[in-house]
């Protein structure tokens, strides 16, 4: 394969899922330019792997969100937000892209409160339940953080627990 024609590939499937970037970005930042730079960061460490790629072992996306992940997960201990700090408040801008590329103008209520409530989790249980939410098998979620399908299953069941607290708690009802 020539260099060229390697880094089309790479240019073509980065595009095809850059929500998964955009995602794991915009759950590991506590605003709009530090998650800019770290899908920057994302994307930097994404082709200095790419080489590295085996499809035979795992699918694009898997490997994609295992990189995604490490490198958000690495920052953030590197970081260490101080106590005070927090996460600015879930606004429209920054979910300008999710999923397939739709555009959310006005979070609602529940939406703005699950997006709090995932924002206070530890690094490990943020990446599995964003795993989780895109619909990932419990083979996959596992896979790609590195822990058994129990586990998964067993982190999984804590976290709706804590979130069906929090949400009664807070008296946000609905669907």
């Amino acid at each position: 394969m020539t260099a060229r024609h390697h880094q089309q590939r790479f240019e073509s499937l980065l595009q095809q899922h850059r929500g998964i970037v955009f995602k794991v970005a915009a759950l590991y930042s506590r605003s709009v330019a530090d998650r800019d730079d770290l899908m920057q960061e994302i994307s930097t460490q994404l082709w200095r792997s790419f080489g590295s790629y085996d499809e035979a072992r795992a699918k694009f996306s898997t490997w994609m969100y295992r990189i995604a992940l490490n490198v958000a997960i690495s920052q953030a201990r590197r970081e260490r937000w101080s106590e005070g700090e927090r996460f600015e408040p879930l606004e429209a801008r920054h979910l300008e892209t999710v999923g397939g590329g739709e555009s959310i103008a006005e979070p609602d209520e529940r939406l703005t409160a699950l997006y709090a409530f995932i924002g206070q989790l530890d690094e490990l249980n943020r990446a599995l339940i964003l795993l989780y939410l895109e619909d990932r098998s419990y083979d996959e979620i596992a896979d790609v953080l590195g822990i058994s399908e129990t586990n998964v299953a067993t982190k999984i069941n804590r976290i709706k627990h804590k979130l069906r607290g929090q949400m009664a708690g807070a008296a946000i009802t609905g669907a």
